[in-house]
């Protein structure tokens, strides 16, 4: 038995918040025979009724309505609603790079996080207020007023909010979608980005991995 990424990334997930443990209390995953573990506790190999059994388990564990997910290794964002996926986009996550500010030794790590969010709240034309490491980066001051840290234009037309700071949202340089190059959120083209901001409501799930 084989199960897509997806599946192996809700598993993953389901395990990390203790959700589901499905009989592996010994055993190995593999999502093709002769292929390297995907998980493993160690022991005997499970049967394949143990894993369509886990099959089964990641079915009910599925999002309800339409949900994300996004593969932050492929740079790939997909709409779903249940099995069927509405929407295959390519998109940019995060680069996992370091900052560290000379002056004051503070360090920001660039990292789309993992794990499982939820769709808080949609705007169109976003405003970015600019945060510390954005002046540090670019080796400018930071600015007397906190109005002048807003930027209209960076954002692109929709911004999708998971809380903590990450976003979904546009970019100005779609050349470089596909590519592990932001500060840890969502970039998308502008085509993607507004059939997710359309088709995502308030509150759906973000599956990432």
């Amino acid at each position: 038995m084989k199960l897509s990424r997806w599946r192996l990334a809700l598993l993953v997930v389901a395990v990390a918040v203790g959700g589901l443990i499905v009989g592996l209390q010994r055993g190995a995953y593999r999502d093709r025979p002769g292929s390297e573990v995907i998980f493993a506790v160690g022991g005997e190999a499970p049967t394949s009724r143990t894993l369509a059994k886990l099959d089964k388990e990641l079915d009910q564990q599925r999002p309800r309505g339409v949900y994300l997910t996004v593969d932050t290794v492929a740079n790939k964002l997909q709409v779903r609603r249940g099995g069927e996926v509405l929407r295959d986009a390519t998109c940019s996550a995060g680069t996992g790079s370091i900052l560290e500010d000379p002056k004051t030794g503070k360090r920001w790590v660039f990292d789309t996080p993992h794990g499982i969010r939820t769709v808080r709240e949609k705007k169109r034309n976003p405003v970015w207020t600019r945060p510390d490491w954005s002046y540090v980066e670019s080796g400018e001051d930071l600015p007397a007023r906190w109005t002048d840290r807003r930027d209209h234009n960076v954002l692109g037309d929709w911004a999708l909010y998971l809380g903590d700071g990450y976003m979904i949202h546009g970019t100005l340089f779609q050349r470089y979608l596909g590519r592990n190059v932001t500060h840890g959120c969502i970039r998308l083209g502008d085509d993607d980005l507004e059939f997710v901001a359309k088709n995502t409501p308030i509150g759906a799930s973000v599956l990432l991995f």
